[in-house]
């Protein structure tokens, strides 16, 4: 099984989502978790597509 590191979180999963969360607009992978504590009210995110198996 094919895993991807969560830049966040700072763990392995095989579903994870590309994106962009703060200013200096540096596109990072993300778990699902970590992803929906850094969209809510984030004028800086945005979406770059999801990395599967």
């Amino acid at each position: 099984m094919r895993v991807k590191y969560c830049k966040l979180c700072k763990k392995d999963f095989p579903v994870i989502f590309r994106i962009q969360y703060n200013s200096t607009k540096q596109w990072v992978f993300t778990c699902e978790n970590c992803l929906l504590d850094v969209k809510e009210n984030n004028s800086y995110y945005r979406y770059g597509g999801t990395w599967k198996k």
